[in-house]
């Protein structure tokens, strides 16, 4: 990943002890001498929400962390997040989209943006959005030991952590490890047993993370732990209707020649409808031949849309 330049405008430096240090962070062990920042730095004090999840996301567990950027920002919760690919930056930017404020915890300095492709979201952080904070002096880059040491101010800002996607060992599992140690409260999103992505979610749940099923459940988890309401209507209450299909990509991606087996069906028969499910924007192809629900699917942008078993007459 590249660095994506550098931000402008007003920075500051909270020293520990001082006013406006986030009590939170004294959470830690050997809370940061200094932290460093740009933006509103009042985000730091107001309530907040961390999600976090794997940089190479699936689809699925994009369309997780968007639900919850969007649903905490309406509920009046602040987004922490990494800002990394994949499902950090999509919380962050989902959350800004719906009028809320985000704090961006960089692994460089704070006026850097890293990674480049999430360039949008530490320009509006550090422009008042909510912030970009560091323990990083000024134009420091990228390190391997950085890192580390952001992923426990992550858990320590907020009052509980959402887990959107993870594998079993990775950089969001630290992070979840060190929301434990600091008796934060876990959420996490369960996915399924055959996908490697949703293997550190679901031993997390199996441990006794809270399950969060849907985003109703994620409403009413904000409400009963922050103490407040959404401010708009929840979307979508009712059930999309899909055909078996998307049921059986819903379960786990699978290749053509899989697909078709699990259903009964002709390659033909199904290649065609993965084309056509294709460009209606309900799935996606993965690097390694799998199709799997779209972004969109899951965020059910297409509700109005009623697909059947197509060729089959079932």
């Amino acid at each position: 990943m590249s660095m994506g330049g550098r931000l402008t405008g007003q920075m500051w430096e909270l020293e520990r002890g001082c006013e406006d240090y986030p009590r939170a962070v004294e959470d830690l062990s050997s809370p940061p001498a200094v932290l460093y920042g740009m933006g509103n730095k009042d985000a730091l004090s107001s309530p907040c929400l961390s999600v976090i999840g794997a940089r190479r996301a699936t689809p699925y567990g994009l369309a997780v962390a968007e639900m919850a950027g969007r649903v905490a920002a309406e509920c009046g919760i602040t987004v922490v997040s990494g800002g990394a690919m994949g499902c950090d930056c999509a919380a962050a930017k989902a959350a800004l989209d719906a009028g809320g404020r985000t704090v961006v915890v960089s692994g460089c300095g704070a006026d850097v943006v890293y990674p480049a492709s999430s360039r949008e979201v530490f320009e509006r952080a550090a422009a008042g959005e909510g912030c970009v904070l560091s323990m990083e002096r000024w134009g420091q880059g990228a390190t391997k030991f950085s890192f580390p040491k952001r992923n426990v101010v992550i858990a320590a800002l907020s009052k509980c952590l959402l887990v959107a996607e993870a594998g079993q060992r990775s950089g969001t599992m630290s992070t979840a490890n060190a929301a434990l140690e600091l008796d934060r409260t876990l959420y996490a999103v369960p996915g399924s047993i055959f996908s490697p992505g949703s293997q550190g979610t679901n031993h997390l749940i199996a441990e006794g993370a809270h399950v969060i099923a849907d985003e109703r459940d994620l409403e009413m988890s904000i409400s009963l732990d922050y103490g407040c309401l959404r401010f708009q209507e929840s979307k979508g209450e009712g059930q999309q209707e899909i055909g078996r299909v998307m049921s059986a990509l819903v379960s786990t991606p699978l290749r053509p020649d899989e697909l078709s087996a699990r259903l009964g069906e002709d390659v033909i028969t199904t290649l065609r409808t993965l084309a056509e499910y294709e460009g209606m924007g309900l799935v996606v192809r993965l690097p390694d031949g799998r199709y799997s629900p779209s972004e969109r699917f899951f965020l059910g942008e297409n509700r109005e849309r009623k697909p059947t078993l197509e060729g089959s007459g079932k």
